[in-house]
């Protein structure tokens, strides 16, 4: 059973293996190379990957439930997340209220600077940390992390689902939702300028291979062609997680590990169950459910700490649910494989 003709087995040797390669090299190598990696990456072999795949790619059946399935999951999520933090702050409440604080000791003394008040820096869920805790159940790492997971367990024939999910689910939410949450909660700088979500998105490749690669799956290939962006297809899943190991590797300060292991047990265990669970209801079962599943129970995708640190957002809860869901993943998925598969 455990033997390396497992998928699962094979999964895991690749993933901590080429992961541990990454920390290794981004410990090594000077920070530069990880964004030169990323640069390549997203703009190159990303954008060969979903055209090859997608070449290959069964596009048969109601795959629209994809990008439905992901928006349905980050609403859930967020609600849970939300009820989570709701009773948190209730709580806080109560408790001054049972030490008797006086309505003197209540007033709200207001920083000059942030805006914010003494009260809401005392607090364990104040406005920052609300928002780095919504922003890293919303936003998953369903491209770099959740495409090799996929295409070892499901194969290139369901890729699409997977593809559908990130493309049209999760990278949208990031530059709507991930920008709206971050804003209600954060702040910026007067001389920092915030990202305007519609440019953001205009500059993903991957939002324009999608076209590309449903178009080209009728234009006929010379064979040198097509094994070439296969070949670049699989190196890009390879330095994907090459890539992940050497932002793991920068990551510094693991506090708030309690509020982390809640939010990654609502986005990475709750809402997969709830809504994998859901989708039989839909007659979506099998490969394409397993394939969004999988996406659904990705960890937190590393542009939460790009977002978190554009808006003052809590980053050490956002180092923190970046570097133990990684971990947590290495024991979900036996999970839902024993579930849904």
């Amino acid at each position: 059973m455990f033997t390396l003709e497992n998928p699962l087995v094979m999964l895991y040797v690749r993933l901590i293996g080429w992961t541990l390669l990454g920390y290794v090299l981004g410990k090594l190598l000077p920070k530069i190379f990880t964004t030169y990696l990323g640069k390549a990456l997203l703009f190159v072999g990303v954008p060969i990957s979903i055209v090859s795949f997608l070449r290959q790619a069964n596009l048969s059946g109601w795959i629209v439930i994809a990008p439905a399935t992901a928006w349905v999951a980050i609403l859930v999520g967020a609600g849970l997340a939300w009820i989570w933090i709701d009773l948190g702050v209730s709580d806080e409440r109560f408790s001054k209220l049972s030490r008797g604080i006086t309505s003197k000791e209540k007033k709200l003394e207001t920083s000059p600077s942030m805006g914010t008040t003494i009260e809401d820096k005392e607090s364990a869920w104040s406005g920052p940390t609300q928002g780095s805790f919504l922003l890293a159940m919303t936003l998953g790492n369903t491209a770099f992390m959740g495409y090799p997971v996929s295409l070892a367990l499901v194969g290139p024939q369901y890729f699409a689902w997977s593809l559908f999910y990130d493309l049209i689910g999760s990278t949208i939410a990031a530059y709507s939702v991930g920008i709206a949450l971050a804003s209600r909660y954060g702040s910026t700088s007067s001389n920092q300028k915030k990202p305007n979500p519609f440019v953001s998105m205009a500059k993903t490749p991957a939002l324009w291979s999608l076209p590309i690669g449903v178009g080209m799956r009728f234009v006929p290939l010379p064979s040198a062609i097509s094994d070439g962006m296969n070949t670049i297809a699989w190196t890009t899943v390879t330095l994907s997680l090459v890539m992940i190991g050497m932002q793991l590797s920068q990551l510094k300060t693991l506090r708030n590990v309690k509020k982390a292991l809640t939010c990654l047990s609502i986005k990475m265990l709750l809402t997969p169950l709830v809504v994998g669970t859901g989708l039989m209801f839909f007659g979506v079962t099998g490969e394409p459910r397993m394939a969004m599943v999988l996406q659904m129970g990705m960890p937190p995708a590393f542009s939460t700490l790009v977002i978190a640190q554009a808006y003052n957002l809590d980053r050490d809860l956002t180092v923190t649910t970046l570097a133990f869901g990684v971990v947590l993943l290495l024991f979900t998925i036996p999970i839902w494989l024993w579930l849904f598969s």
